[in-house]
């Protein structure tokens, strides 16, 4: 397997020296195993607190979904907001809302503060709405999350067709503390941020096996072994065998992306003229943004895999066609996928895997920005902080019933959700 994915971000991200194979017998306060964002800002944020941390990266740093996404910065939960949160959570609501919340600053933030070159610009997300219903619901959000003092706004269908190029929404809204970021040149300069506060960092070092010594966690990898008395495991989607119980805790959603030839001036003046990032409100979601090159990013689902990796990013290419009513779109640049982690109750999650040993999960497609505040979470935890405490529910393992089947349904549904897309709309959008 190759140890850099063939995505745009990859091919265009600033460098950043290869880290070391661990070798030899190595102690620390704390182990994080996976180099995503997750566990890229954990490590960060325990060094910063004085923790002896050690990061393992399997692959390259940015391998797994963190190197494979649109690359959107989006403060908010996938389909909830903070009424149902707090519904969910009773008491322990507001700080998991608050976390998210502020989960675009923090990026933003952090890019400041450690001079990370990505691309990075805070303009905000926007999500037009496919129907009357879900205009209404977009009001609502805005209603809720403006009360928490978010830089949201209501937009009327002129108003998203002014800030988009794409007419035919029925409305929709924005929150401006969103953006977007190369997330390979972010995750590459959190990993740098990490090691200049003092965490090790180690890639191209699986770990094959994880046990209790004492009162102590013992990882083995292909040529050494780590104490570490706390242990964080941040693979999200990307488990493997590491501790296989942990893959059906989750949905797996292989999500595709394409990117196209850089678009003439002209047009792209035209085409999201203010640089948002565009995620919409229907099943079969649709997305677009552009990069610093002004190649244009769009993505999807595939509804059967036999021979997806040519045919789905074909089809969002034939989609952005549609949606921009542009016959002469420039051909696709770069086509990509990767596996995203879906959690039933779609919030970010910690589960208890045993004594001082996590897993955190938080994508459900807003990895970038609540992948980072989780991480800061689970540094607190490293540093003494009860579980219970955090700001993220917090459970023991709970494999989900007939996962086999139930983790089929996104894909095997789809066609049924296009259909209700389209009967909502009753517009050629």
């Amino acid at each position: 397997m190759s140890l850099e994915p063939a995505t745009l971000w990859h091919a265009t991200a600033a460098p950043l020296p290869a880290f070391d194979r661990l070798a030899g017998q190595h102690e620390a306060d704390l182990l994080v195993i996976g180099g995503g964002f997750a566990g890229l800002s954990t490590a960060l944020h325990a060094a910063q607190k004085g923790l002896s941390v050690i990061l393992v990266e399997a692959h390259r740093v940015a391998w797994g979904a963190t190197g494979r996404n649109a690359g959107f910065v989006v403060p908010n939960f996938a389909k909830v907001d903070p009424d149902e949160v707090r519904a969910r959570l009773g008491d322990r609501a507001e700080a998991l809302i608050s976390m998210a919340a502020g989960s675009g600053d923090l990026v933003f933030n952090l890019i400041r503060r450690h001079q990370i070159d990505c691309d990075a610009a805070q303009v905000g997300w926007i999500q037009p709405s496919h129907s009357d219903a879900a205009f209404a619901k977009a009001q609502d959000r805005v209603r809720q999350w403006s009360a928490l003092g978010r830089p949201v706004q209501r937009l009327d269908a002129a108003e998203v067709t002014a800030l988009t190029g794409v007419s035919g929404w029925r409305g929709g809204w924005i929150d401006r503390s969103g953006g977007v970021v190369n997330p390979v040149g972010y995750a590459r300069g959190l990993a740098r941020a990490a090691a200049e506060a003092g965490a090790r960092v180690y890639e191209e070092t699986p770990v094959t096996a994880l046990i209790r010594k004492g009162a102590q966690w013992c990882a083995t990898t292909a040529a050494g072994q780590i104490l570490a008395r706390k242990v964080v495991l941040a693979t999200n989607a990307y488990v493997g065998k590491l501790w296989p119980d942990l893959a059906r805790n989750f949905f797996p959603l292989r999500v595709f992306q394409i990117a196209t030839a850089p678009l003439p001036a002209a047009i792209r003046q035209r085409i999201l003229p203010e640089g948002q990032c565009v995620s919409d409100s229907r099943r079969n979601l649709f997305t677009m943004r552009f990069d610093a090159q002004n190649r244009l990013i769009s993505g999807g689902m595939h509804m059967l895999a036999l021979g997806a990796d040519g045919r789905v990013p074909r089809g969002i290419h034939r989609r952005l066609m549609h949606m921009l009513a542009m016959p002469d779109l420039p051909p696709l640049a770069y086509q990509w996928s990767g596996i995203a982690a879906v959690m039933p109750d779609f919030l970010p999650r910690v589960v208890d895997l045993g004594p001082d040993l996590i897993a955190g999960f938080a994508c459900n497609g807003r990895g970038i920005a609540l992948s980072t505040a989780m991480g800061r979470e689970l540094s607190d935890w490293a540093g003494g902080t009860p579980i219970r405490a955090l700001a993220l529910p917090s459970r023991a393992a709970n494999n989900i019933p007939l996962h086999g089947l139930s983790r089929m349904a996104p894909n095997a549904l789809l066609p049924i959700s296009m259909l209700r897309d389209r009967m909502e709309s009753r517009r050629n959008i």
